[in-house]
């Protein structure tokens, strides 16, 4: 049973950073990828940022390039999160996908399994 346990939410100023963290457990198979994604009360889950387990390809939404950043280390994918603003206030999910996404990397539907999600309030 493959399992992806979120941690690493909180509270934080507009400007700061914060680090989440993913990790995936009871895979059998090697997979394609991890993705970050959020959802903002009111709106649809939308793709942050993923990388590729094969060749450490990313990719990132326009709405955090050059402030987030993802990097994977072993079965541990995290979510460097500089800059915060108080639109990137959400509920934040990891997601694995077991083959490479046709969309881009950013599309959940591409996506097979998903954590419980943490959140994120950037909030003065």
């Amino acid at each position: 049973q493959v399992q992806l346990v979120e941690s690493g939410g909180g509270l934080v100023q507009p400007g700061g950073s914060l680090r989440l963290s993913c990790a995936a457990s009871g895979f059998t198979l090697d997979y394609y990828g991890i993705g970050w994604f959020r959802q903002a009360p009111g709106k649809e889950r939308e793709g942050g940022a993923c990388i590729s387990r094969s060749d450490g390809r990313k990719y990132y939404a326009d709405s955090v390039k050059g402030r987030f950043a993802i990097i994977e280390a072993k079965d541990t994918a995290f979510l460097l999160m500089n800059s915060l603003k108080p639109e990137d206030t959400a509920v934040y999910y990891c997601a694995l996908a077991w083959h490479k996404p046709l969309g881009g990397g950013l599309v959940p539907a591409e996506y097979d399994y998903w954590g419980q999600g943490t959140q994120v309030t950037v909030s003065s």
